[in-house]
């Protein structure tokens, strides 16, 4: 029997597998335990709210992450709409659900090519990059950027989309999908791949359950949970929408749902081109939140679990310590969700493998004030599990399915 040496694993590179830091317990060549280092990488967001009302605050949301941004101000504005009983355009609901989805397609093809060059495929990176970039073309045409659109606005959205232009989306996406089919079987199918991801990083269904993974990361265990199930906003015109499941809980399985998601999205986005009705894109919304009113939301977006708190407490020290507290006895935390002292709103926005949590508050006295805590907490639950057993040059290729992002 070998002696257990500990090996620090990162900080990785956070552009890619996000700032990751572990320290592996090897035995040999073989993987006995992964312990997270869990912590903040601190950006002056909450800070910066605090000279910042609530529609101002769109911009910064959007801004948590790149990839997902449309996810974040679409979530934070639905929530202000529902706090505020205001009522949007049903086609500024349609146009959130095309774009949002052209934001799950796009951090779908990515988070693939990530994991094709995690196992050393690097033509089949280049390719998945090269489709990516005809989405980002979308976004630029239709929106006026590539990574921050600044699209939505409490009340609906600032730019509308022509039938010249859905007519153009369409047959864009028709290509994509033609080039994506071969890119797809090359994960699915191609017996190199294969050896790389059949078995590795292996999490029951209840593992899952029992580590509140999200996304398609508990997708691929077989945990039947899409937000979009609950037809909310222009979701509720779909014809019918089923998650994509496996019963694996393995790396293949977790690419196999990620796969047939981007279809599943494009197939969305062609629904919705063909239902969107005539009108106004948004409508005006005067004042602010009343003290005391109450609303919660859940989004379907991408990529992050993201816990955000909006209330109003003179000592902000005494207001986190309340939202992020310990058990006494040692057990895993606890995040308690007690009323602000003016209004709240709880909005859930779930990303393509995540889930993101938003709690909002208003009143009428100042200080007004945002935490944030994302779904590195809960996904970095899953690392442990993912990659014990595995031989050290395996560990990479098990990290890919979480996707870790902590920002503040």
């Amino acid at each position: 029997m070998g002696k257990a040496t500990v090996i620090p694993f990162g900080p990785q590179h956070p552009v890619l597998p996000e700032p990751l830091h572990l320290d592996l317990v090897v035995e040999d060549e073989k993987v006995l335990e992964a312990i997270p280092q869990i912590g903040f990488v601190h950006r002056g967001l909450e800070k910066l709210v605090e000279t910042r009302d609530y529609n101002q605050f769109i911009f910064i949301a959007e801004r948590i992450c790149g990839i997902c941004a449309f996810g974040h101000s679409m979530g934070y504005a639905e929530t202000v709409e529902s706090l505020m009983g205001v009522e949007i355009p049903k086609r500024a609901e349609y146009l959130r659900v095309i774009w949002h989805e052209l934001s799950r397609v796009h951090s779908h093809i990515l988070w693939l090519g990530l994991a094709a060059d995690a196992f050393g495929f690097e033509s089949l990176f280049m390719h998945c990059w090269r489709l990516r970039e005809r989405v980002l073309d979308i976004f630029e045409k239709t929106t006026g950027g590539r990574v921050i659109f600044s699209v939505v606005k409490v009340g609906g959205v600032v730019r509308d989309i022509d039938a010249v232009q859905f007519a153009e989306i369409k047959r864009v996406l028709e290509g994509i999908k033609d080039d994506y089919r071969q890119i797809m079987n090359a994960f699915l199918k191609d017996s190199s791949v294969k050896n790389r991801t059949v078995g590795v990083g292996h999490v029951s269904h209840e593992d899952a359950l029992a580590l509140s993974m999200v996304g398609p990361f508990a997708r691929a265990s077989s945990v039947n949970y899409d937000v979009r199930m609950l037809g909310r906003g222009g979701y509720a015109e779909l014809a019918d929408f089923r998650p994509i499941l496996d019963d694996q809980g393995d790396c293949y399985a977790r690419c196999k749902v990620r796969a047939l998601e981007v279809l599943q999205s494009i197939d969305i986005i062609e629904e919705m081109i063909s239902k969107i009705p005539e009108g106004d894109i948004s409508v005006s919304v005067k004042g602010s939140p009343v003290a005391g009113s109450e609303a919660s939301n859940v989004v379907e977006q991408p990529r992050h679990r993201i816990q955000m708190v909006h209330r109003v407490d003179r000592d902000p020290v005494q207001r986190q310590m309340r939202q992020r507290c310990h058990q006494q006895d040692g057990k895993r935390p606890v995040q308690r969700r007690g009323p602000a002292p003016g209004g709240k709103i709880h909005a859930g926005n779930k990303g393509q493998n995540q889930e993101q949590r938003n709690l909002h508050s208003q009143q009428a006295d100042p200080p007004f004030a945002v935490i944030i805590a994302d779904s590195s907490f809960v996904l970095h639950g899953g690392k442990p599990q993912a990659v014990h057993g595995l031989l050290r040059a395996g560990r990479r290729k098990a990290q890919m399915p979480v996707d870790l992002h902590r920002v503040r």
